[in-house]
């Protein structure tokens, strides 16, 4: 794995009803993220029956913005529907990785 210096933390809240969707749509949006060279860690997690997250890592800023200007964001935005609340999106530093 290459080295990663900057991430994205995003906490998303589904929409009553819409967990499963919204489930869906992350699980979907992975063959998205495999088309872009600068994202180099994806992890969409689920914290309870309607929290959700993603974590990604980047080697810098660069792959960071073509994310955040990607298909992914789109699609999110694209579907507002989903969502009991806007997402949640924290740019981070990694201060490690293994």
């Amino acid at each position: 794995m290459a080295d990663v210096s900057v991430g994205l933390f995003v906490r998303l809240e589904a929409a009553d009803g819409q967990s499963e969707a919204l489930a869906e749509f992350l699980r979907s949006a992975k063959a998205l993220v495999a088309q872009e060279p600068g994202t180099i860690v994806w992890y969409v997690l689920r914290f309870g029956p309607t929290t959700f997250g993603i974590f990604d890592a980047f080697a810098g800023e660069d792959g960071r913005q073509a994310h955040l200007a990607g298909a992914v964001a789109q699609g999110l935005a694209d579907h507002p529907e989903l969502f009991g609340a806007p997402p949640s999106i924290e740019q981070v530093d990694v201060l490690a990785s293994k």
